[in-house]
């Protein structure tokens, strides 16, 4: 590959100010700091399993709750992963992986199809894992998957512990992603029958 797929995010608003790179060809560099443990342990493990570069510079309003932090790091990803895809030439494009941790068994699919929509079918017992808000996991999947421009379908199977279904999704997403950003040499040009997505 002779040109490395990269972006660099920074988005401000009254709520959040979020600096982001991403890089999917090289992931030797994955620093995380959202101000949220357990989101960072979530990037982290998303990075690391898809084999992506991220580092994240996020400060929010944690006084008011996660819930804005966590959304616009999702918007700020989706952005970095649109710019830095470009036109999609060669990829593989769709990706799915299955994920278990222990008890728990979650699924996730993707299509890069240049279309936003997201299915999330999950049920969390625990409403708070340390300063992180289960319920925002949702908003976080919408708001990446809406700004990618991309179907994710997002699913826990079976599981009891709130941590681990968490967790599988987003390990299941990272290695999704890089099924479909791969590049494959067979692939001529675009991978869709419209020349474009």
């Amino acid at each position: 590959m002779s040109k490395m797929r990269t972006a660099t995010i920074s988005r401000n608003t009254k709520e959040t100010q979020i600096e982001l790179s991403l890089n999917l060809d090289d992931y030797s560099n994955i620093r995380i700091d959202t101000g949220i443990g357990f989101f960072n342990h979530m990037l982290d493990a998303f990075a690391r399993h898809g084999r992506f570069g991220l580092v994240v510079k996020a400060k929010g309003d944690l006084d008011v709750d996660p819930h804005h932090t966590t959304e616009d790091v999702g918007i700020a990803l989706g952005m970095a992963l649109k710019e830095a895809l470009g036109d999609k030439a060669g990829i593989e494009r769709f990706g799915s992986a299955l994920i278990p941790l222990d008890e728990t068994l979650s699924r996730v699919v993707i299509d890069l199809s240049g279309r936003s929509y997201l299915v999330f079918k999950a049920e969390f017992e625990n409403d708070h894992l340390g300063g992180y808000d289960t319920e925002v996991t949702e908003d976080f999947f919408q708001a990446f998957a809406f700004n990618a421009e991309m179907n994710v379908h997002a699913e826990v199977l079976y599981g009891r512990n709130t941590h681990h279904k968490i967790e599988t999704l987003f390990k299941a997403l990272g290695r999704s992603l890089r099924a479909a950003v791969t590049i494959n040499p067979e692939i001529k040009g675009i991978p869709s029958t419209k020349g474009v997505i």
